[in-house]
């Protein structure tokens, strides 16, 4: 049996919104696997274990490039929120995404590879990187990036620097920048319902099964008559259908006006969106949590040692 520290828990918490209490059975019953017991909140508490979980666990920058038809957006990460108001790191993060618009890099090293100087550093962005960790003091990455052209135009939009989205379509600018901010705001993962991944869909229905299971073992307690096994299949179902229109993107209410969908405010200004990427700062990073009352007592510890 895992141990069930005090910051797994704080960090449940973080994640789900769900009562302290709560996340330390739940971390219990998982055997301390943060993303099984997120899953068990959600099946015992519903949604409202869920309304936190898009929280950031990581610092960084997302940065966006468009250069005609060809557009570059990358995520830089660092250690602490203060270098990401470093002129230098902000400087590099605009830079990569530049180089990766113009030269479309197979990966992080041959990103790494291509030319570019600053603050005295050179000749390449590598090199640029960890010439920047020493001037600056804090480790810093390239994390992921995307280049792309060839399908449709572009429209870029970012949210401080933290959230970033890149829209390919075809029609209209403003429409398509709206869309832009949209998803940044409202986070889909498709751009219709038929084009969710089969592993999401079916871990909504494991959740919706979940939660149908805990109702009917309550029923039982209460003396009460569980639902036919038919109606909790439909409702299993209803759960599966709700949650795919909630994460595609035509089918959401648009955000600027929420009396139509994004489908059919494009279909008002012929505009169709061909694809999306959007990027979010730290998004599945574990961020360190540090125990500060340890860190002291060691401190300590090691000074009267050294006395």
């Amino acid at each position: 049996m895992a141990a069930i520290t005090a910051s797994m828990v704080g960090e449940l918490r973080a994640k789900t919104d769900a009562p302290m209490m709560e996340c330390k059975k739940a971390l219990t019953e998982a055997d301390g696997n943060m993303e099984k017991a997120e899953e068990l909140l959600r099946i015992k508490l519903g949604n409202k274990a869920g309304k936190a979980s898009g929280r950031i666990t990581a610092e960084g920058v997302v940065t966006a490039f468009v250069d005609g038809a060809a557009g570059g957006m990358i995520e830089i990460n660092c250690e602490t929120d203060f270098v990401t108001k470093n002129d230098s790191f902000l400087a590099l993060a605009n830079a990569a995404a530049m180089l990766v618009a113009k030269n479309n890099p197979a990966d992080i090293a041959a990103l790494g590879a291509l030319p570019y100087e600053q603050d005295g550093f050179g000749p390449t962005l590598e090199d640029v990187r960890k010439g920047l960790i020493g001037k600056i003091g804090e480790n810093m990455s390239f994390r992921r990036f995307k280049h792309f052209a060839g399908n449709g135009r572009l429209a870029s939009y970012l949210h401080g620097t933290r959230i970033g989205v890149m829209v390919e379509f075809e029609g209209d600018d403003t429409s398509a920048k709206d869309v832009a901010m949209h998803i940044a705001a409202m986070k889909p993962v498709a751009i219709q319902a038929s084009d969710v991944p089969a592993d999401l869909i079916e871990k909504e229905r494991a959740v919706a099964a979940g939660k149908a299971e805990e109702d009917r073992k309550t029923a039982e307690a209460e003396g009460k008559k569980p639902q036919p096994a038919d109606i909790v299949a439909k409702r299993i179902e209803g759960g599966v259908q709700k949650y795919l229109k909630e994460v595609s993107l035509h089918n959401q209410p648009f955000v600027k006006n929420d009396k139509q969908t994004v489908e059919q405010m494009l279909k008002a200004v012929s505009t169709s969106i061909k694809g999306f990427t959007l990027y979010v700062v730290g998004e599945g990073i574990e961020k360190k949590v540090d125990d500060f009352a340890a860190e002291v007592a060691a401190q300590v510890a090691a000074a009267k040692a050294a006395a």
